[in-house]
């Protein structure tokens, strides 16, 4: 056929559907999950260890909410109002003020705060895990930077509360 004929054969519609095939191929090229996928392959995703301390969070019981929590394993994790996925919950540090006395002997007595339980109030350290993108400015979670002050928040099934970015470590 000469190319006169094959120019005559082909209509703006064919056109219009040849582009959206270019598009649909680009969005699946670009999509999320092939492109996390693609990242875990080449090892750009790595193993991150994620600190975040959460104070003086009211609650009615600070031990069943830890426990909860723990018992759930996961939590939710939004950095800079942005929804950045579910990380492994590894374990919840205690860290409610102590009450620190010298003796006259000169040895030290500490003891929890008895304000504290009056107060009811949630001070503790969720140890988090997951995958995140290790770059020259630093770790990359779910697209956004995650560095050692970021406000986040943790949700859970019976809780959602907001903490700050403690640690980070690539392991």
């Amino acid at each position: 056929m000469s190319r006169q004929t094959l120019l005559k054969q082909f209509t703006p519609i064919d056109g219009i559907a040849a582009i959206v095939a270019l598009i649909a191929l680009g969005g699946v090229l670009w999509s999320p999950k092939l492109s996390h996928s693609l990242a875990r392959a080449t090892g750009v995703m790595r193993p991150v260890k994620v600190s975040v301390d959460v104070r003086n969070v009211p609650t009615a019981e600070p031990n069943a909410l830890i426990e909860a929590a723990l018992a759930q394993g996961s939590t939710s994790i939004v950095i800079r109002n942005q929804p950045a996925g579910s990380l492994k919950l590894k374990g919840i540090e205690d860290l409610r003020s102590k009450l620190v006395a010298v003796q006259p002997d000169g040895s030290v007595v500490i003891a929890m705060d008895p304000n504290l339980a009056a107060n009811s109030v949630l001070d503790a350290r969720f140890i988090l895990e997951g995958d995140g993108t290790v770059s020259k400015t630093g770790v990359v979670l779910a697209g956004t930077k995650l560095k050692i002050g970021t406000p986040v928040e943790l949700e859970g099934s019976s809780y959602r509360i907001n903490g700050t970015v403690s640690g980070v470590s690539v392991q």
